[in-house]
């Protein structure tokens, strides 16, 4: 079978490139017309610190996304989660599904100056899957058995069983293809951490700009690649994130300038803002879910009915107005609604009373103290940690938060048992990068998942789930596998591992007195036919994270 590229369900189409990946796309990555743009410099300001360089490694959307600005993969999603050839030129599968086959752009270089090739594909791809890496994604491909280099310019990839998401996997970011020179760098470093360190802070790829200057709590600039093999690209000088947590602070540059846009807007501001008419202001649904991971390996968590009394004793609608002002909707399952084969369990009930009848019965009729963890420590997350903070109490349960600095979620997922596991309660979020429904589900429930392999941090573990998970992955047929993830999400709503709290809306601005800039941003990144919003929210929420990855 011969596969360009594939479509996706017209369900996916409500999705919308997030706005990060937007501002590279518009800084010249994504090349769409010919536009008179003069060279100039763009500044984003973003909400959380970056985790990383290397996309292998990156436990966030952002650090994934904002890296893109130096690395390409073989594909790459487009405004509409559709993937599109990047480096691959095309590719076929056969008839079996195990083998697809891919032919490699010619003429492509690295930032190095060495030739992209196929033995450079199989050397990131040897890399990136090998566990003695202990990269966080090592395991996204764990379903490819070998890949080989056939010429220069073909590539061939043998999967241990069909996998009807391959592609969309590969379009996600993390695939990102490395110059030979930085891996052999990282090789030599010694032992595993040490080689993640080299290309955590140093970079080297195919793309549009090259690294600069990188501090992950202070900035990541980036400036044009002369050599890139697209002429006229890109169109900026440079790029520069700078990571702002403070949301008032982020709001300001927006207002004055220093900032050309800004990720996400504070919701408390976001009515102000409209109100300034050289700005603009993106709200869009998004597949972000917010939530709160229960460690069953700590008691009480390990008792259902604790983990259900804490759910119940959420009133998530009043969450929304205080936290979110009203930019989310409360979570009515495990799987946002646009993901094919989400069950809808209608809105989570709030029953205080309900919840400290289960604590009673579970042991607790006075409650018992806990401590209360999120992986984010802007302004909103704030607020929602002094809220659950106040619903909880109401019910006996007294926690202690602590929101944890973006370097300090290591003491989340470096934990190799569950015994060496610190948190109780975990604030947590998810984006599912590949917008289907195993990757939205086994990486955060698969008892195989558990760190440090990957984000199962309430250590659930289900035999059946397990199963479950094997059987939907490999079953071809759209029904069937859609009744499989069904059989599968009841089981674990009957378990709550979590505590589901909402779907989040993506917001974005732009300061359209610019010089320009964004004018000519938005012109770069429109497609066809239809006019493309140059920060649009989607995919890339940062719960991971940041959210967690997606």
């Amino acid at each position: 079978m011969a596969g360009q590229h594939f479509s996706r369900s017209a369900r996916t189409r409500t999705f919308r490139l997030s706005s990060v990946f937007a501002i590279i796309a518009a800084a010249g990555i994504a090349a769409a017309g010919s536009i008179n743009v003069q060279a100039r410099d763009l500044t984003a300001a973003v909400n959380s610190n970056f985790s990383t360089l290397d996309t292998w490694d990156a436990i966030d959307n952002l650090s994934r996304a904002v890296s893109s600005s130096i690395y390409e993969g073989l594909y790459r999603f487009d405004t509409n989660l559709t993937p599109q050839p990047q480096l691959a030129e095309s590719y076929t599968v056969s008839d079996d599904g195990l083998v697809y086959t891919f032919k490699l752009r010619p003429n492509v270089k690295y930032q190095d100056g060495s030739d992209f090739t196929a033995e450079t594909v199989k050397m990131n791809f040897d890399r990136g899957m090998n566990p003695a890496s202990k990269l966080t994604r090592r395991t996204f491909f764990s379903f490819v058995d070998k890949v080989e280099a056939v010429d220069p310019l073909t590539v061939r990839f043998t999967l241990k069983q069909p996998t009807a998401g391959f592609i969309a996997r590969l379009s996600n970011g993390t695939a990102s293809m490395v110059c030979p020179s930085l891996l052999k760098k990282a090789a030599a470093a010694g032992d595993a951490a040490a080689a993640k360190k080299v290309t955590a802070y140093e970079a080297c790829g195919t793309g549009p700009y090259t690294l600069k200057h990188f501090e992950p709590t202070e900035v990541l600039e980036v400036v044009k690649n002369p050599n890139y093999r697209v002429a006229g690209l890109p169109k900026f000088d440079s790029l520069r994130w700078v990571p702002v947590a403070e949301n008032s602070t982020r709001a300001m540059m927006l207002r004055t300038g220093e900032a050309q846009f800004i990720w996400p807007v504070p919701a408390e501001q976001v009515k102000a803002l409209e109100a300034d008419g050289k700005l603009s202001i993106q709200k869009t649904p998004s597949v972000v879910t917010r939530y709160i991971s229960m460690n069953e390996t700590k008691k009480p968590f390990n008792d259902v009915r604790v983990r259900k009394a804490i759910s119940l004793a959420i009133n998530r609608n009043a969450l929304i107005k205080v936290a979110y002002n009203g930019l989310a909707v409360p979570s009515t399952g495990y799987l946002p609604p646009q993901i094919e084969g989400a069950v809808n369990y209608g809105p989570f009930p709030y029953d205080p009373k309900a919840a400290r009848e289960l604590l009673k019965e579970a042991g607790f009729p006075e409650g018992f103290h806990a401590t209360l963890w999120s992986a984010y420590n802007d302004g909103k997350t704030l607020k929602t940690l002094q809220f659950l903070q106040q619903q909880l109490a109401q019910v006996g349960i007294h926690v202690e938060t602590r929101a944890l600095e973006a370097g300090q979620r290591s003491l989340i997922y470096s934990a190799q048992t569950p015994a060496d596991s610190q948190h109780q309660l975990y604030l947590i979020g998810w984006t599912n990068s590949a917008a289907e429904p195993d990757w939205g589900l086994r990486p955060l429930l698969d008892s195989r998942s558990a760190p440090p392999v990957l984000n199962n941090d309430s250590y659930y573990k289900n035999p059946k789930v397990d199963e479950l998970f094997d059987k939907a992955a490999a079953e071809p047929n759209p029904q069937k596998r859609v009744a499989l993830y069904k059989e599968l999400q009841d089981t674990v709503n009957a378990d709550s591992p979590w505590a589901p709290l909402v779907f989040e809306m993506m917001t974005a601005g732009e300061n359209n007195d610019d010089g320009g800039r964004s004018k000519a941003a938005q012109k770069l990144c429109r497609p066809p036919r239809r006019k493309l919003r140059l920060l649009s929210g989607g995919m890339a929420g940062i719960s991971s994270s940041p959210l967690k990855v997606n």
